[in-house]
């Protein structure tokens, strides 16, 4: 990988390699993530903690199964505001923030001001946060739109070749 200055760092082939392999699976050691881009060990490992600090790779989780721990509705909720000001934008992002059940906050162009993804325990769940949003300081504008199911859920972004 190398760096130009104040600009996205420039990734080779094996720091491609590295990206597509933890995108599939960030669980595996690093002597196999090595063995499956076809370097050694250690400098596999400086390449990944170089792709880290250069926030090129903001963290590792668990991907788990909503349902097996109690959240049976996904759905998305378009928001509109009354102002586009930032003090409220920044406002409204605050406070959906601290919700455990956003799971997702993205500001939008078209059609509303953010999309939400949120999960619900059940109907009744998913009616009060709906409730919640409805009633938040400068919400105009909420329509819900409940997942009934997911043809595909990939994390990350396409790797292509370098």
């Amino acid at each position: 990988m190398r760096r130009t200055a104040g600009a996205t760092p420039v990734l080779d082939t094996i720091d491609r390699k590295i990206l597509a392999e933890l995108q599939a699976d960030g669980r595996m050691t690093n002597v196999e993530l090595a063995r499956r881009v076809g370097i050694s060990a250690p400098p596999c490992l400086r390449r990944v903690r170089r792709l880290e600090q250069a926030g090129v790779i903001r963290g590792y989780h668990a991907e788990t199964e909503p349902s097996r721990l109690g959240y049976e509705v996904m759905f998305f909720a378009l928001v509109g505001l009354d102002s586009q000001r930032q003090s409220v934008l920044d406002a409204f992002e605050a406070m959906v923030s601290a919700w455990p059940e956003v799971r997702e906050c993205h500001m939008i162009r078209g059609g509303g001001d953010f999309i939400l993804k949120v999960v619900a325990r059940d109907t009744a769940h998913e009616n009060e946060l709906t409730r919640r949003l409805t009633a938040a300081p400068n919400v105009t504008r909420v329509q819900t739109l409940q997942t009934i199911r997911t043809g595909k859920d990939e994390a990350g972004v396409p790797i292509t070749p370098g």
